[in-house]
């Protein structure tokens, strides 16, 4: 007989992580499975970060290091929130830990009690929502939909805080919609914030760097907020460094030592090797940021001509990150004969089975019409994958 806590059993498992891991399965037998599902940049580590790595282990960095992360490290990050960002951030202010995820829920963990209320716009990023679960805390889901570019307004903000609000989650360039919000959408939202003492945001900005146009705005940036604001950032998009398990933040001091305390029991400090991989991604550039952005954009810009082939597809252009979120209600209730499809889950396993192609279904995204593609793959995959997607969608009627 299993004993399991109801914390481990309210959780859901990701939904991209299985997605992903189906289609590693199926690969296995021999099915020529295109995977569209997994947020990962397809480049490999730039050669200087793994220089830097190989020195490290060379140079016998193998003990324990600092909880929060090494001074170089912490030194490297509170300058690039300086530099990039416009943020003051000391370096007893920054955190490194095992992952953006990791920051995420370090953060919830010291500051959400049972019962406190966390806003998330929706569609969110898998996690947010059974994170908030993990704390203890209610998520209140406020929606914006592909009519609103997927961004919600600063009314719908205003109406969902409660007294009971303790945080809001907030995540531009957005995964998984691919929408940006622009300075001026920013600072309307950072002024609602303002007019609720005690109410925190934390800010994901993992996908800054991969922006399309404009520029981007962190909302730490406004003074007004900026002792409310706890932004966090890694290494794993911008440096194709997914596997190295990286990620950090900046926040009010004594946020960063309730999260290096609860990391103290937890994981005590990142793997050392990572720590000084990312010294070198953080101080140094060989331009390949800057190609894998270019890369993504040209990409971006092949799918959505792609799926403009599809009849009832709906969709926004995405302005960073390597996602796009298309309407797909149009194919709800519609069969081939022997399958119906009542919901965007559905059609992602159809989409499996019977065009071979991995996609997310939106309902663990709190977007139930839609459905999530990644287009961080080669051009020849994404010109087939639509291909088999198109395909397959005339079969329903």
């Amino acid at each position: 007989m299993e004993y399991l806590s109801d914390r481990i059993k309210s959780l859901s498992a990701s939904a991209t992580l299985a997605m992903a891991q189906k289609s590693r399965e199926l690969k296995a037998m021999g099915f020529d499975i295109i995977s569209l599902s997994v947020g990962e940049p397809d480049f490999n580590t730039p050669e200087y970060i793994k220089d830097a790595g190989k020195k490290a282990i060379d140079d016998n960095f193998s003990k324990y290091p600092p909880v929060s992360g090494f001074n170089d490290l912490r030194e490297a990050v509170s300058k690039k929130f300086r530099e990039e960002n416009g943020i003051r951030y000391a370096p007893e202010q920054i955190v490194v830990s095992a992952g953006g995820k990791h920051s995420l829920i370090n953060v919830l963990l010291c500051i959400v009690n049972p019962g406190d209320e966390v806003i998330i716009p929706a569609p969110y990023w898998v996690s947010y929502y059974d994170q908030v679960l993990l704390a203890g805390g209610k998520p209140v889901i406020v929606e914006a939909t592909i009519d609103d570019d997927f961004k919600i307004s600063p009314d719908q903000l205003e109406a969902a805080i409660t007294a009971k609000t303790r945080i809001i989650i907030f995540n531009s360039p957005s995964n998984p919609t691919g929408m940006v919000y622009s300075g001026d959408e920013l600072e309307a939202i950072a002024r609602v914030i303002e007019k609720h003492e005690g109410l925190f945001v934390m800010t994901d900005e993992i996908y800054e760097h991969i922006l399309f146009s404009g520029e981007h705005v962190s909302l730490a940036s406004f003074d007004f907020i900026y002792d409310r604001v706890i932004t966090v950032n890694g290494i794993s998009k911008s440096y194709a460094m997914t596997g190295w398990r990286l990620g950090y933040i900046g926040a009010p001091l004594w946020i960063a030592k309730a999260c290096d305390k609860l990391q103290s029991q937890f994981t005590s400090g990142v793997c050392t090797i990572a720590q000084k991989a990312a010294v070198a991604a953080l101080t140094r550039d060989d331009g390949s940021r800057k190609m894998m952005r270019d890369a993504f954009l040209r990409r971006r810009d092949l799918i959505c001509n792609l799926l403009r082939g599809i009849e009832g597809i709906k969709f926004r252009i995405p302005e960073g990150a390597f996602y796009i979120m298309p309407d797909i209600s149009f194919y709800l209730g519609k069969t081939d004969g022997e399958k119906t499809i009542n919901t965007a889950d559905e059609l992602a396993i159809y989409l499996l089975e019977k065009a071979q192609v991995a996609v997310v279904g939106g309902d663990a995204f709190g977007a139930p019409k839609c459905i999530r593609l990644s287009y961080a793959t080669s051009d020849e995959l994404l010109i087939e994958a639509v291909k088999r997607i198109k395909e397959t969608l005339e079969k329903l009627k």
